[in-house]
C-alpha cells in the first residue's frame, strides 16, 4: 500500500495525494484476515452463518459467540477485529431500542443499518478515532411488511442490500457459490445446510486452525424471531456439509 508520499496512513482524516484512506483499506485488510462469514436472504427469512475460527484448544467451546442478537427481529454477524464486531454489535442494539422508544414498534432492518453505516462512517472523519476493522452483516424480517431483509456494512461506512453476502478471508469463494443458489425459492430450513455447505467448502484446513460452525436464522421455524439454530441441527449439517466435501475431494 505505498503511497506518493509518507505519513498519510497516521490519520483516518488525512487523504493520500492519489485520494486514499489508507486506514479504510488497512481495515479492509483486518477483514480480509478474519474467518468467513456469510448472511442469506430466503424466501421465508434469513440465515447467518460464520466460521469461527479456534485460536486455543483451552478455549471452552461455544465461547466468544460471533453472532448476535440486535433485537427480537434481527440478528447481526461481523468479521475482522473481534473487539470492534462486539462493540458494534452494542451500538445496534441501543439503536434497535432507540427506535423502540421514539417511534413505539420494532425498527425496519435497513432503518438499523443505515444507522449503523452512519456510525461507522463517522470513525473515519477524524484524527482523534480509527476506523472500525470490521465488515458487518445485518439480517431480520421487516415486522409491518413481513419481508426478510439483510445488508451488508463495510469499514468506510458503505452499506448495500443483498440477496446473498459474504465477508473474511474466504468471502470470494463463498459469493461463487451462494450466486448458485436459487435464495428467492429457497427456505431457511434447506438454507441452514446449504450455509454450512459454504463454509466447509470455503476453510482450508491445511492453513487455518479448527474452526466452529455457528449458524443463526430468523423464520417459521423460530417463530419469526431471530434465534441460534440448535446445535443438533449444526452438527447434522456439519456432518453433511463434511461428506459433501470428502465425495468432492475423492471425485
Amino acid at each position: 500500500m505505498a503511497s506518493q508520499g509518507t505519513g498519510y496512513d497516521l490519520s483516518a482524516s488525512t487523504y493520500s495525494p492519489d485520494g486514499r484512506i489508507f486506514q479504510v483499506e488497512y481495515a479492509n485488510k483486518a477483514v480480509e484476515n478474519a474467518g468467513t462469514a456469510i448472511g442469506l436472504k430466503c424466501k421465508d427469512g434469513v440465515v447467518l452463518a460464520v466460521e469461527k475460527l479456534v485460536t486455543s484448544k483451552l478455549l471452552v467451546p461455544g465461547s466468544n459467540r460471533r453472532i448476535f442478537n440486535v433485537d427480537l427481529h434481527a440478528g447481526l454477524v461481523s468479521a475482522g477485529l473481534i473487539a470492534d464486531g462486539k462493540h458494534m454489535a452494542n451500538r445496534a442494539r441501543e439503536e434497535a431500542q432507540a427506535f423502540r422508544d421514539t417511534y413505539r414498534y420494532a425498527s425496519p432492518i435497513k432503518a438499523l443499518a443505515s444507522r449503523l453505516s452512519l456510525y461507522a462512517s463517522a470513525y473515519t472523519l477524524y484524527s482523534s478515532v480509527r476506523p472500525f476493522g470490521i465488515s458487518t452483516i445485518i439480517g431480520g424480517i421487516d415486522q409491518d411488511t413481513n419481508e426478510p431483509q439483510l445488508f451488508m456494512i463495510d469499514p468506510s461506512g458503505v452499506f448495500w442490500g443483498y440477496h446473498g453476502c459474504a465477508i473474511g478471508k474466504g468471502k470470494q469463494l463463498a459469493k461463487t457459490e451462494i450466486e448458485k443458489l436459487d435464495l428467492p425459492n429457497l427456505t431457511v430450513n434447506d438454507a441452514v445446510q446449504k450455509a454450512a455447505d459454504i463454509i466447509y467448502k470455503v476453510h482450508d484446513d491445511a492453513k487455518d486452525k479448527d474452526f466452529e460452525l455457528e449458524i443463526s436464522w430468523i423464520g417459521p421455524e423460530s417463530g419469526g424471531k431471530h434465534q441460534m439454530v440448535p446445535a443438533d441441527i449444526i452438527a447434522e449439517a456439519g456432518r453433511k456439509a463434511k461428506e459433501a466435501l470428502d465425495d468432492d475431494m475423492e471425485d
